[in-house]
Order: structure tokens, then C-alpha cells, then sequence
């Protein structure tokens, strides 16, 4: 007999079927007991009246993983309107020992360093695993909406022989007897393979040995990644992210409608034109002073509520940074050289993406080392490529556990995160 998850129960009313999954709940009452199974679909209701059956039930723990053979009957009461009845009960394994927490409560209670000291088994809380669904939806969204307009998802080294991004927060080890790091970004390469496909994207781990121990920030965290050449400027990426955003989003609702469902969100939409704000204007809605180097968590937050109040969006760009606080690689404003043809994405008053124009020439590659008094020696492999001829070309990332954290309201984006990684934990 195939095995049947719970949410396929109701098309099955009248017939006997076989389901498994782990013990959700039990409740023993005088002349009935209720078995709540829960399975990677939902939860199955068995009513046991049989002595003998009862006595088995009475036995097992929750979690335990079992095996049940039962009739399924309509009950608008129970969970998809049907419940198991005359059951064989089958354990498919010793009786497990219980998790220091209640899987079985609508809210998971149990502290977030406590959750994350028992992952594997804090991650089956349905209010957990719905954040991982939405997660995997994101990630397909995110390849189908650019799959469509013919980019190629590329592999890149996670092992790298110099910091992408011309700082020392990387982490250091040892490559047989060679220094290398961990990749802070596949920034260098997604730009070379712009001279294959001319369109990618990535969607893979990324590490930044950044001290930070805040609610916003990991060790190591997913990034979503894409890169295309033959742009006019900054504003031609900016589009094809405002399309891909709204294609993850799209498929958060298709994919993972039920898991939104058990977390009450609801996708906000994106607009057709993401409002966008030159830095030097972000400034002065955020009541920051006009020579300030960066947006800081306040003012983004601020920026967040005007985006909010004055366009409706929960989205907001930021463009034209100052070229001193972007990366060598970031292409200038023409018209302004002291800042960027470069954006951040401010999503809910957070920044969520960092994007823009790269550089295409040599002689601006080796100018803007120079002018950062950077050797061209560890970027020779990089540098090198644009010698043989690169389009005008531009790209952004997306932090996929700091957008589904946004998303779903988490406030921590640890509890999106299956086993984070960051300046305190290494384990599980």
C-alpha cells in the first residue's frame, strides 16, 4: 500500500491507507484516545478505540516516528475535515526522547538560543519550517524570474586566494600550505562570466568574518546573485531586480501559500516603479547631516516610513552612494564622479540589496586601485580579463535570509535560518 500524506486524506474518504510520520500530539481520554501524526503536509487525526491499540499509543512519546494503517472518515472537526479510524498503529523505530520544548503548541516558547542549541529538532515546529518553505520558494522565484530573461545560474569557488572586497574581515585558511579565504561574495566572477553568458546569477553560501552580533547579520549567510552585461547604467539593473523581486514574490504566494497561511503574513506588493532617492535627497528625509558617509540603521528605517507614507511601497532605492563607501570595482557617476552609479534596496526600512554598475576597462581597474593604494597583484586574475574586451555591465545580491526575514516579520534573522553561523555559534 503506498504511503499517503495528510493533506491528500480527504480524497481518500471511505478507504483505507497507510500514512507515517512522527507523533504530534496524543490525548488520552477514558473510552477514546486521539493520535495526532505529523507528517512534511500537515497533520493527520487517528481515533483509537481499541484496547489493544490504546496500550500501544499509551506507550509512545512524542516524536516518535510511526506507521499507521486506518480508514479515513469525514469529521469537519478535524484537520482537513477527515480523521483515521480502526487503526493499526506501527512504530518505525524506538520511542524517542522528547525535545526539551513542546513541538505540539501553536507557539514555539522555548528561547531563540535554546531553539537553536536543538535545531534539528526545534526546525519541526511547523511556525520554524514555514520559514524554511518560504525560503525555498524565494530561491525559486528568484531562478525562474531570471531563467526567463535567459540568464545562466553559474558555480562559483567558495575557496578564493584574495578578499573580494579589499578588506580584512575575511577568514583565513590554509590552502595546502597556500593563504586563501573563504569567498565574501562570487563578485569577481559573476563579472568574468558577464564575458561568457553576458546574463548569470548565483545562489550559494557567502562568508564575512564581520564581528557583528546583531539581529541583521550572520557569519555566513545565502546569497542571490546576478550579473548582466550591455547595461546603460545602474538604472537598467535596478529594473531587472524590481522584475526578479516580484517574481520571488509571486512565488512565495504560488509555492508556499500554506506556510504564509501558518505565519498570518501576507507578500506586500511590489510597485511598478520602485520609488528611488539620490543619497544626497535620502540624507535630508532622514534628517541626517548632509556630510554623512553612510545611512545608518536609523536613517534607513526612517527612509522606510517615508517610502511607506508618501508612495504606498514597502520597497525604496537608494542611489548614488559615495564612491568612498563603495567597493574599487563600482562604476561613477559620469556626471557626479564623487558618487556611484551604485543602489542599495531598502525593504521594510532594512537594506536588503547592494547593487550597481561595475567598471568594463582596464585602465580604470588599475586607476582605481591606484587611487585606493591597492597593488594590482592579488586582482591580476580579475583585472586581467578586462584587457580581452567587456561590455558596460552591472549586478546586485540579495541576502536571502535577511529578505524572508523581512517577509515573514521575524524579528531575529536567526529564526529563518536553519543552522546560523555567526560570531558565537559554530555548532549544531
Amino acid at each position: 500500500m503506498l504511503r499517503t500524506l495528510s493533506t491528500q486524506l480527504p480524497a481518500h474518504v471511505g478507504a483505507t491507507v497507510r500514512i507515517a510520520g512522527w507523533v504530534h500530539r496524543r490525548r488520552l481520554l477514558k473510552s477514546v484516545a486521539f493520535l495526532i501524526v505529523r507528517d512534511a503536509a500537515g497533520l493527520a487525526q487517528v481515533v483509537v478505540t481499541d484496547p489493544a491499540v490504546r496500550a500501544a499509543v499509551d506507550k509512545l512519546t512524542e516524536e516518535s516516528v510511526v506507521e499507521v494503517t486506518a480508514t479515513v472518515v469525514a469529521n469537519g472537526a478535524a484537520p482537513a475535515g477527515v480523521e483515521l479510524t480502526e487503526p493499526t498503529v506501527r512504530p518505525l523505530g524506538p520511542p524517542a526522547v522528547p525535545p526539551p520544548f513542546d513541538l505540539y503548541r501553536p507557539a514555539l516558547t522555548a528561547t531563540l538560543p535554546t531553539q537553536l542549541d536543538h535545531a534539528p529538532t526545534a526546525l519541526r515546529h511547523p511556525s520554524r519550517s514555514a520559514a524554511l518553505r518560504v525560503s525555498a520558494a524565494s530561491v525559486a522565484g528568484f531562478r525562474a524570474a531570471l531563467d526567463i530573461r535567459d540568464f545562466v545560474e553559474i558555480h562559483t569557488p567558495k575557496v578564493v586566494a584574495s578578499s573580494t572586497e579589499s578588506g580584512a574581515n575575511v577568514f583565513a585558511l590554509d590552502w595546502f600550505g597556500r593563504p586563501a579565504y573563504l569567498a565574501q561574495s562570487p563578485q569577481f566572477y559573476k563579472q568574468l562570466m558577464v564575458g561568457v553568458f553576458e546574463r548569470v546569477y548565483e545562489v550559494g553560501p557567502v562568508f564575512r568574518a564581520e564581528p557583528h552580533d546583531t539581529v541583521r547579520h550572520l557569519a555566513q549567510y545565502t546569497s542571490l546573485d546576478a550579473e548582466l552585461g550591455f547595461v546603460t547604467d545602474h538604472r537598467d539593473v535596478m529594473a531587472v531586480l524590481r522584475d526578479t523581486l516580484a517574481g520571488m514574490l509571486d512565488a512565495v504566494a504560488d509555492r508556499a501559500g500554506a506556510a504564509l497561511a501558518t505565519l498570518g503574513v501576507t507578500p506586500p506588493p511590489v510597485p511598478a516603479q520602485i520609488p528611488a532617492v539620490h543619497f544626497t535627497e535620502a540624507l535630508a528625509i532622514a534628517g541626517a547631516p548632509a556630510d554623512e558617509p553612510d545611512l545608518a540603521p536609523a536613517h534607513e528605517r526612517a527612509l522606510g516610513e517615508w517610502a511607506r507614507r508618501e508612495h504606498g511601497s514597502e520597497f525604496v532605492f537608494v542611489t548614488g552612494y559615495p564612491m568612498a563607501k563603495r567597493p574599487f570595482y563600482t562604476h561613477p557617476d559620469p556626471a557626479r564622479p564623487a558618487y556611484s552609479n551604485g543602489f542599495d534596496l531598502l525593504f521594510r526600512g532594512v537594506e536588503l540589496v547592494t547593487g550597481g554598475q561595475r567598471l568594463h576597462r582596464y585602465d580604470d581597474y588599475l586607476a582605481a586601485l591606484a587611487a585606493r593604494g591597492e597593488p594590482v597583484e592579488p586582482y591580476a586574475g580579475y583585472v586581467d580579463a578586462f584587457r580581452h574586451g567587456m561590455p558596460p555591465h552591472g549586478g546586485f545580491a540579495i541576502g536571502l535570509e535577511r529578505f524572508v526575514a523581512r517577509l515573514t516579520g521575524a524579528t531575529n534573522v536567526r529564526e529563518v535560518t536553519a543552522f546560523p553561523r555567526d560570531l558565537h555559534r559554530l555548532t549544531p
